[in-house]
């Protein structure tokens, strides 16, 4: 590291210092939505009670900020612990639905806390008292003091399922001298896609491998797949599904159905499920005040009957996507109508459930790319052609049957990664 980039290292711990009454009044209010951050504050700052520090490199440490890196870690976790039983495991998280979801994955002896807020003595405290064999940090999650920390405590760190789309890379050589240190300490990164590798180089990383997308190697819940499939199987129309939905798009979708004849409108029964927890009631709200009935998932009965009637459907739940993907003739794709990058289309596919995408899918920009190639995905440039094309899906059979083929084939072709990513963590670990 060069002078300058000490400095500026100094200067950014400096800062992140200074913001922490920021971080905790923003806590207290984001508690006010999702109980779950008002959970073990103390931990943020690197706070971890009062036993003392770990054995050192008994436990092998996966980063995973949110509720979609949860579920890709939990595809590695899973070839992990197959690889080597015993394996004792330390997970980070920043969200709380990443927490919550994080906590299913924990066995006897592993350890689940906050990752703490990037401070030199924050993350100092933290890595102290766990010492991991290895940081493991899924997909984006790069801080220059963790990293920094990180190296000079001897850890080795990698970042793994990794992606970088254009305008983060841009983001990162703006700040090149504060990022390229960050991503030059990387022990190893392990891309999705060759794209992803060449802009992480250009950034400063520098072991890059392309190992692919460890979310091709999800398998949906049978029972809930089932489940779905069953209460499709006795709807009175074809469903269509809004799925992992953000803020503005169920108001574009309000729009584009509202433009609808009224028998179209009716052709199909409408669910909606939206991304974050913390918003279905205002979701239900803006349904309501447009004069839709809703039945929410909570009210549904757990197994037998089929959904009470409504307009839409409401799915207020979490963990169940493969559920409403089965229940599902054809989904559009959350995160794709707004500028927001897309959610992940690939757990749809191996639902075999076809997707219909807006134009904003950078955040998935190969797995798109390729599921469109394989028509296991259908590509329209607003939410005015997505309802259209969904509603024309959903009533032809002989082309719904051929695109849920099409999206099996596609999500089996490209499994692999998990296992490919934990056998080199093992390799990384068994190095001396």
């Amino acid at each position: 590291m060069t002078p300058l980039q000490r400095l500026a290292l100094a200067l950014y711990g400096l800062t992140t210092w200074l913001a922490q009454p920021l971080l905790r009044r923003k806590l207290r209010r984001r508690a006010r939505q999702e109980a779950g951050y008002a959970q073990a504050v103390g931990e943020r700052f690197g706070r971890y009670g009062s036993g003392g520090p770990a054995q050192p490199g008994a436990l092998l440490w996966i980063h995973a900020v949110s509720l979609g890196e949860t579920r890709a870690a939990a595809l590695l976790l899973r070839e992990l612990r197959a690889l080597q039983p015993g394996l004792r495991l330390l997970l980070t998280h920043g969200t709380a639905t990443g927490r919550a979801e994080g906590a299913k994955l924990l066995q006897p002896g592993d350890v689940q806390v906050w990752l703490p807020w990037d401070t030199p003595g924050a993350v100092r405290r933290f890595v102290q008292r766990f010492r991991p064999a290895i940081g493991i940090l899924m997909e984006t999650e790069i801080w220059p003091n963790l990293a920094a920390c990180c190296r000079a405590e001897g850890v080795p760190l990698v970042l793994a399922n990794a992606r970088l789309n254009e305008k983060s890379r841009r983001g990162a050589q703006r700040l090149a001298w504060l990022s390229r240190p960050a991503y030059a300490g990387l022990r190893a990164v392990w891309a999705q896609t060759e794209a992803d590798a060449q802009r992480l180089r250009e950034v400063g990383a520098r072991d890059v491998q392309v190992l692919g997308n460890v979310k091709f190697d999800v398998h949906p819940d049978p029972e809930q797949l089932a489940r779905g499939h069953a209460w499709r199987a006795a709807a009175a129309r074809p469903v269509v599904l809004l799925a992992s939905s953000r803020e503005g798009e169920e108001a574009l979708w309000l729009d584009a159905v509202g433009r609808l004849a009224d028998a179209d409108r009716r052709s199909v029964q409408w669910l909606i499920v939206p991304r974050h927890p913390q918003r279905f009631d205002a979701v239900e709200q803006l349904l309501r005040a447009a004069g839709l009935g809703v039945a929410r998932r909570s009210q549904w009965p757990q197994q037998g009957d089929a959904p009470p009637a409504g307009d839409v459907w409401l799915g207020d739940s979490m963990g169940e996507m493969a559920l409403y993907y089965g229940l599902a003739q054809v989904a559009l794709l959350g995160g794709s109508f707004e500028r927001l990058g897309g959610q992940n289309l690939i757990e749809a596919a191996a639902c075999g459930c076809p997707v219909v995408m807006g134009p904003h899918t950078f955040n998935f920009a190969q797995a798109a790319k390729l599921a469109a190639a394989a028509g296991a995905a259908l590509p329209v440039a607003d939410m005015a052609q997505a309802v259209a094309q969904a509603l024309a899906l959903a009533h032809d059979a002989p082309a719904w049957r051929q695109c849920v083929q099409q999206c099996q084939a596609f999500a089996g072709a490209h499994r692999g990664a998990a296992r490919a990513m934990a056998q080199a963590a093992l390799a990384l670990l068994a190095r001396p």
